[in-house]
C-alpha cells in the first residue's frame, strides 16, 4: 500500500512538472498574435542611443577576427567595440590589437589582469571604460546581423525598457547527434520560453545579445564576479528590483553560434550553467520578487536542471515498475502518465525541428528526425550527469571556469571569406 502511494505521488508530480514545462515551452506558438508579438518591430527613423559592445575573448584567436568584422558592419551609426583579453593570452591579444589598429575609432582593447579569469570578471573590467548609453554583450564566436543594433535601439525607445534580450541560435545542427538537440533547445528557449519569463516579470537573461542601459548596469554593480551563470544572476537581480525587460526574436536578426565541439565540452558547459543556477538559487535574490507566482516561477526555473536529472532517472524506473512490479492496475496506469507527456514532448520537438529548418533555410532530412528521437534518452542522461556533477562541484567548493572552446563550426565558406 505504501509503495503504491509513493509510486502514484512520484508519477503525478513528474506528470505535472513535465506538463507545465511543455506548456511554457509552447508559449510563443499558442496563438498567431502571440507569435507575432515576439518579433522585433521595424525601426523608424535613425538610432538615437549609443552602444558599447563588450566582447570577452579568451583563447578565441580562431574566431575573434570574424566576430569583430561582423560587428563593424553594423548599420547603426553610434557604437564602440571593447574587446576584453587576458594578460596571459598573447594569441588572442594579437588578433584583438590587429582589429584595434584597423578601426581605431571603433575598436578598443581592454586587458583583464585578474589572476583567475572568468567571463564576469572580464565584463566588469570593461564596464568603467564604456562610453555608450547601452552596454551590449557578445561572445567571441558570435555572428551578428548588421541591422541588429538598429532594431535594439528602436525596441528601447518604443518600450521604455531597461533591458532588451535578443535571440541567440546555435546553427550547426548537422555536426553531431547532440548538436541537433542542442540547437533545438536554444530554439525553444529564445523563440518561446524567454518571452513567457519577460511577460511574468522574472527572467534569467541569456549569455549574449543582451543589452542593458549603462546606468542601470552600473547601479546593479555589474556582474557577480564569482557566479558561473553571471547572465542568469544579472537577470534575476534586475527582475527583483522591477526593471523592465523586453525580449525580441526574429530568425533574421538572431546571433548565430556553434555548439560545443565534443560531448565532454558540452558536459562541462552544462555543468557550469547548472552550478551557476544553483549559486543564483542560494543567493536568494529571487525572494525579493513582489508576487508569489513570480517567486514560484523563479524557484522552478533555477531548479530546472535538477528536475531534468531527476526526471531522466525516474521515468524509466516508473515504466519498469508498471511492467514488472505487482501493483494494482490503477497504479500501473498512473505510472505511465509521465511517459505520456514525454511522448507529447517528442512530437512537439519533431514539429519544432521542422519549423527550425524552415525559419533558417536549413535542409532537415529524415535522418535528422530519427537522430532527434533516438538521441533523446542519451541526451537526457548527459543532462542528468551534468546536474549531478554540478552539485558535486558546488559541495566541494570548486567554482573554476571551464572554458568552452570554439572553432567556427557555424560559419559558412562565405562567412570565412568575407
Amino acid at each position: 500500500m505504501v509503495t503504491s502511494l509513493l509510486v502514484c505521488a512520484v508519477s503525478l508530480a513528474l506528470f505535472w512538472l513535465a506538463a507545465f514545462t511543455l506548456w511554457w515551452q509552447m508559449h510563443a506558438w499558442r496563438t498567431p498574435e502571440t507569435l507575432a508579438a515576439t518579433r522585433f518591430e521595424r525601426p523608424s527613423g535613425e538610432g538615437a542611443l549609443s552602444f558599447s559592445l563588450l566582447v570577452p575573448a579568451r583563447h578565441e584567436q580562431a574566431v575573434l577576427e570574424h566576430t569583430v568584422t561582423r560587428l563593424l558592419q553594423s548599420t547603426h551609426g553610434r557604437f564602440e567595440i571593447l574587446v576584453i583579453v587576458g594578460h596571459d593570452d598573447p594569441e588572442t591579444a594579437e588578433v584583438a590589437r590587429k582589429a584595434e589598429a584597423a578601426a581605431p575609432d571603433r575598436v578598443r582593447v581592454v586587458v583583464d589582469t585578474h589572476e583567475k579569469k572568468n567571463k564576469p570578471k572580464a565584463l566588469n573590467t570593461a564596464l568603467p571604460h564604456c562610453r555608450g548609453e547601452v552596454v551590449g554583450v557578445f561572445d567571441a564566436e558570435d555572428q551578428v546581423h548588421p541591422e541588429l543594433l538598429a532594431h535594439v535601439d528602436h525596441a528601447f525607445r518604443a518600450t521604455g525598457a531597461d533591458v532588451v534580450q535578443g535571440g541567440v541560435q546555435l546553427i550547426n545542427f548537422h555536426s553531431s547527434w547532440y548538436s541537433l538537440r542542442n540547437c533545438l533547445e536554444y530554439f525553444f528557449w529564445f523563440r518561446s520560453r524567454l518571452h513567457l519569463h519577460a511577460a511574468k516579470g522574472f527572467i534569467p537573461l541569456g549569455g549574449n545579445t543582451v543589452f542593458v542601459r549603462t546606468d542601470v548596469l552600473r547601479e546593479a554593480a555589474g556582474w557577480d564576479p564569482e557566479c558561473l551563470a553571471e547572465d542568469c544572476d544579472l537577470g534575476v537581480r534586475l527582475s527583483s528590483t522591477g526593471k523592465r525587460v523586453v525580449v525580441a526574436y526574429d530568425s533574421e536578426m538572431v546571433t548565430r553560434e556553434e555548439t560545443p565541439g565534443s560531448l565532454v565540452s558540452l558536459l562541462k558547459q552544462r555543468t557550469r550553467w547548472n552550478q551557476g543556477f544553483l549559486q543564483v538559487y542560494r543567493k536568494k535574490d529571487w525572494r525579493r520578487l513582489p508576487t508569489f507566482g513570480q517567486r514560484m516561477l523563479a524557484r522552478h526555473t533555477l531548479m530546472t536542471p535538477f528536475f531534468q536529472a531527476f526526471t531522466g532517472v525516474v521515468i524509466p524506473l516508473n515504466v519498469l515498475v508498471a511492467l514488472l512490479a505487482d501493483v494494482p492496475a490503477g497504479v500501473a496506469v498512473v505510472t505511465y502518465l509521465p511517459l505520456v507527456t514525454a511522448l507529447v514532448t517528442f512530437v512537439f520537438e519533431v514539429v519544432g525541428l521542422h519549423d527550425f529548418g524552415v525559419q533558417y533555410g536549413l535542409r532537415v532530412r529524415l535522418v535528422h528526425y530519427a537522430k532527434l528521437v533516438a538521441g533523446g534518452p542519451c541526451y537526457q542522461l548527459l543532462l542528468a550527469g551534468a546536474a549531478v556533477r554540478a552539485v558535486w562541484r558546488e559541495q566541494r567548493g570548486r567554482s573554476d571556469w571551464e572554458l568552452t572552446r570554439h572553432v567556427g563550426a557555424h560559419l559558412t565558406a562565405e562567412d570565412v571569406v568575407s
